[in-house]
């Protein structure tokens, strides 16, 4: 027997019960079957698919990847099957596993991200979605939906009302100019849950031929590097929301979500990782008991919030 079979890892994060609070992130796990052979996914908290859109994307130019000091750049672009395919090709096969499969929704129109859940309204084997508002909204010249609050709580309230059977969880952007009003302002609209948070803008250059290293000028960065900045938003977050957060960004080890459920998650996406080591989602939920074990709790409830206790 496992050691974290020995031990209570579950956690609630709103109306979901998760075995453990280790889920694969969106766009790191492809839609969770490529994994099946390399992963138990019935040990994983839960599973996020790549994003889902109305329409099938063939995304950005290769290459989508590239390494940088402690993280990852992509430019993946989105690239998806659809949700038609979705329903039809990848649901049933995800219908097999007894966990909990969140799925990524996005749009370039506040139509495109209803289309999507109003689909997927209809069929079975769906937890959750997760809204992601990174996207430039057409309609509005480009500007993100996740950039200002009074778009956040439009393209929200609009998703709750489609998502009447389902949790909804937002994804939040990283630099905006007051997170704490963007988290806010998606909890007022009715999101069930808030992932924090997305990539971050960034961009790598070989000066060998003076272009960047991606098949996009720029990208999003992933990664360790990322994971001091993300946690001061968890953080922020928690001080003026009470729906769950999921916090996303660095995360490799146990020590690691025991770091993000101190400062106010309920539980953490695993994306980066994913890449260097595929099985990294089960290393980190058998590295769990022992963990907790050396910080003295015995339970995620008791260590969530501790920095906060100590920290005004």
């Amino acid at each position: 027997m496992n050691s974290s079979d020995r031990v209570d890892l579950s956690v609630q994060v709103g109306a979901l019960r998760l075995r453990n609070p280790v889920i694969t992130a969106s766009g790191t796990f492809g839609y969770g079957v490529e994994f099946a052979h390399l992963v138990d996914l019935e040990r994983l908290g839960g599973l996020v698919t790549k994003g889902v859109s109305r329409e099938p994307i063939e995304g950005a130019p290769a290459p989508r990847l590239c390494e940088t000091a402690s993280g990852m750049l992509n430019a993946v672009g989105l690239q998806n099957v659809g949700v038609e395919a979705f329903v039809r090709d990848k649901l049933p096969l995800l219908r097999k596993y007894n966990t909990h499969v969140i799925v990524n929704v996005f749009g370039y129109c506040q139509e495109d991200y209803l289309a999507v859940i109003r689909r997927l309204e209809e069929c079975e084997g769906v937890s959750a979605y997760e809204l992601n508002i990174s996207c430039p909204n057409v309609k509005k010249g480009g500007m993100q939906f996740g950039s200002e609050p009074g778009s956040v709580a439009e393209i929200v309230g609009a998703a709750r009302g489609a998502a009447a059977s389902r949790p909804l969880w937002v994804k939040l952007m990283p630099l905006v100019t007051n997170i704490r009003e963007i988290a806010a302002a998606a909890e007022g609209a009715g999101a069930d849950a808030l992932t924090v948070a997305n990539t971050y803008p960034a961009m790598a250059i070989d000066v060998k031929t003076g272009r960047s290293r991606i098949g996009n000028t720029t990208g999003g960065l992933s990664g360790p590097a990322i994971k001091p900045i993300t946690l001061r938003l968890v953080w922020e977050v928690s001080k003026v929301i009470k729906v769950p957060i999921l916090g996303l960004g660095g995360i490799e080890t146990a020590q690691d979500v025991l770091e993000y459920v101190s400062v106010g998650a309920s539980a953490v996406q695993v994306g980066t990782a994913s890449f260097s080591d595929p099985q990294a989602s089960e290393r980190i939920i058998e590295g769990l008991p022992r963990a907790l074990r050396e910080v003295s709790v015995h339970g995620f409830s008791e260590i969530r919030g501790r920095v906060q206790a100590e920290i005004s």
